[in-house]
């Protein structure tokens, strides 16, 4: 039986294309890179989409969405829900139109990020994302048969949400999960702070 591979990434399009501005950036703080992609997943009867974003510094899921369709709808949903709670200095994704289409990059201007795109054809110059989604299929989708649209949201959401962010560790977060990493890093910083508005 041969497995029938979804393309989600179609850079054949008309929308400006950004330069990447993350490659050799040193990343230092929430919030200043936000990685998206999208995948596929395979339930019984469909194929479904999932598009996420991620925080690089604190590996945080900023935010999701999965639909039937690749239209646009689904990565402005997901970026709709990160931006309720956060704004990106910089978003950072490959240069499929679903990224690079005019009201998408309009969300991003009026939350004041900058946008980086990498090259057609370098994975590697998204990484971290990409990372992120075979995580996602190794540790949930590979491991479950979704029998339907509503059970594949619930379960993925799940993961995200609060295995993924709540209680996988991460080496490059000194074994602490997002959550924990996160939380730590924003008291230091008010540590910090405090220290400076009590010295003379």
């Amino acid at each position: 039986v041969v497995k029938r591979r979804q393309r989600t990434t179609n850079s054949n399009h008309q929308f400006r294309r950004y330069a990447n501005l993350v490659i050799e950036l040193v990343i230092e703080r929430p919030d200043q890179v936000w990685v998206g992609d999208i995948t596929y997943i395979r339930l019984q009867q469909e194929f479904v989409y999932l598009a996420v974003l991620m925080d690089v510094f604190t590996r945080s899921i900023r935010g999701w969405h999965l639909a039937r369709s690749m239209e646009v709808n689904l990565t402005i949903t997901a970026l709709k829900k990160g931006l309720q709670r956060h704004r990106p200095e910089i978003h950072h994704s490959d240069q499929g139109v679903q990224y690079a289409a005019s009201e998408y990059v309009e969300l991003l201007k009026e939350a004041g990020a900058r946008i980086s795109m990498a090259a057609v054809g370098e994975a590697w110059q998204n990484g971290y994302a990409e990372r992120l989604m075979r995580t996602i299929k190794e540790e949930e989708v590979d491991l479950s048969e979704y029998r339907n649209f509503a059970e594949a949201y619930e379960q993925i959401g799940t993961f995200l949400e609060e295995v993924y962010s709540k209680k996988r560790i991460h080496s490059s977060l000194g074994y602490l999960t997002p959550s924990e990493y996160e939380t730590e890093w924003n008291e230091q910083q008010n540590k910090e702070y405090d220290i400076k508005e009590e010295s003379p």
